[in-house]
């Protein structure tokens, strides 16, 4: 069988058409998870290796003997030209020549790479160790269980929106790890969709945006399909082909009009904005006209609503506190960034109450919480005047009060860019569309949908399902292409 899936960059679903009609796989209670994985057993982190005693010990044993081998080198060398230097005149310069003097490394350099070896086989059985625990990545908690089961353990990692580290520049350990992590999350769809439906689900049309979040240009995406490519074969996938997920919101939504017709499709999530122009409905097939899209989301108006309330409440903008430290707690979706942040030993001689309050959103957890404050403000503010956030696990008391206006605020950047290529679309396409169909989770705030009013204002506004859009489309593609 195969199946349809929205690997999204907040929230994943899955879903296959049986007897003409869309199943979704349920997860839990819901029909989509949070794309969230918690490792009970901490993955191997190369940036953790330190030198104990032990491993001094090892350090000084490596110096030395590659110092006696020098040594000997050097005697052996020596030896060789004092042998040449009693031949014949006529023998002696030719038999000098062939006498290499070997190269005598410093003490820093003999002891930098005897550092290297004991590190690379330090995180050989740091390696070894997870994957012989019984606690390791086999044990992974999914969705908003895995970030209740994080902030409950106090150990381990939380990887969050894995799908928005895709597209960027990694290492190779790096980018092993997230293979794995995706492959995981995969895993975990297949096997819920094997269960659920009754067979043996081995093939998936996997939703892609139009243009993933990277800091590699055209380069990052083609790595992010490698990396989904590979994840997917060690999730047990024997085939997977990937689609735009503006065209799967399209094909979706032509299974549910009866009259022919050019629509937009606007399909706004977490990562990425997504936008085709098809025409649908009726008994003809749907016709793809053209695609656009912008790696921006939910997450931009996230940090950006974090950025302006919650992190003037640590600081910004009334200490010296570098102001990229802010956005290294505010961006839980990026390991590195978080990491960073966590390890910084620079906030003892902050004045009160701001220096205490960052040390204590650097304990584990904490900047979950917080993340999970600023989305909740968000989604209040959506539909409500005034928001209030509790955030006594910084500090007995501390709450933040925000207003409609806060959120408004915080949206206009990202607005400013939806509405750029909302105007670039329709200059490209002409006579306007006679519907916009809206999904993705972020098409449930009003004001996205006020900025696409005033783009195409004679166009039909049709909400769609915001979180099943893409993958009811990619189910029927499934159906199509099984």
């Amino acid at each position: 069988m195969k199946i349809g899936i929205d690997f999204g960059t907040s929230y994943s679903a899955a879903a296959a058409v049986i007897d003409g009609a869309v199943r979704t796989v349920a997860f839990g209670e819901e029909r989509q998870f949070r794309t969230t994985v918690y490792f009970p057993e901490a993955v191997p982190d190369p940036s953790q290796f330190e030198l104990t005693d032990a491993l001094e010990a090892e350090v000084d044993s490596l110096v030395r003997n590659a110092r006696s081998a020098q040594t000997r080198a050097l005697n052996e060398a020596q030896a060789r030209r004092e042998q040449a230097a009693r031949l014949p005149a006529d023998q002696r310069e030719a038999a000098l020549a062939l006498i290499l003097a070997p190269a005598q490394r410093s003490e820093t350099d003999l002891r930098r790479d005897a550092i290297r070896a004991v590190r690379r086989q330090w995180l050989e059985q740091q390696v070894r160790e997870a994957r012989a625990s019984a606690a390791s990545l086999q044990n992974a908690v999914y969705g908003e269980d895995a970030v209740e089961a994080y902030l409950s353990e106090g150990f381990g990692n939380l990887v969050q929106s894995p799908k928005s580290m895709l597209g960027y520049q990694l290492a190779p350990h790096v980018r092993q790890t997230i293979v794995g992590i995706a492959g995981y999350i995969l895993e975990h769809i297949r096997l819920s969709a094997s269960q659920q439906l009754g067979a043996n689900v081995r093939s998936a049309v996997l939703g892609r945006p139009v243009q993933f979040r990277s800091s590699l240009g055209a380069a990052g995406g083609d790595q992010a399909l490698a990396i989904l490519t590979e994840a997917a074969a060690g999730a047990g996938f024997d085939e997977v082909e990937f689609l735009e997920e503006p065209v799967a919101a399209a094909l979706g939504y032509h299974a549910q009009s009866a009259h022919r017709h050019r629509t937009l499709v606007v399909d706004i999530g977490g990562g990425t904005t997504d936008i085709t122009l098809a025409e649908v409905g009726g008994a003809q097939a749907p016709v793809v006209l053209g695609s656009w899209g912008i790696a921006r989301g939910g997450v931009d108006v996230d940090l950006s609503l974090s950025l302006s309330r919650f992190m003037p409440l640590f600081g910004k903008g009334a200490t010296r506190v570098p102001a990229h430290h802010f956005v290294e707690a505010a961006t839980v979706h990026d390991v590195v960034r978080q990491r960073d942040f966590q390890r910084r030993d620079a906030y003892r001689e902050v004045d009160a109450p701001f220096g205490p309050r960052l040390i204590a959103l650097q304990q584990t957890g904490n900047t979950t919480r917080l993340s999970r404050a600023v989305e909740s403000t968000k989604i209040v503010l959506s539909s409500a005047s005034d928001s209030r956030a509790e955030l006594d696990y910084i500090e007995r008391g501390l709450a933040l009060a925000s207003s409609a206006d806060d959120l408004a605020r915080a949206a206009d950047p990202f607005l400013g860019y939806l509405t750029e290529l909302l105007a670039e679309v329709g200059a490209q396409i002409g006579e306007p569309p006679a519907a916009v169909f809206l999904t993705g989770g972020m098409s449930r705030a009003p004001y996205v949908r006020e900025a696409v009013r005033r783009c195409f204002p004679q166009a039909k506004q049709v909400a769609g399902d915001a979180s099943l859009g893409v993958v009811s489309g990619l189910a029927f593609a499934a159906a199509r292409a099984g």
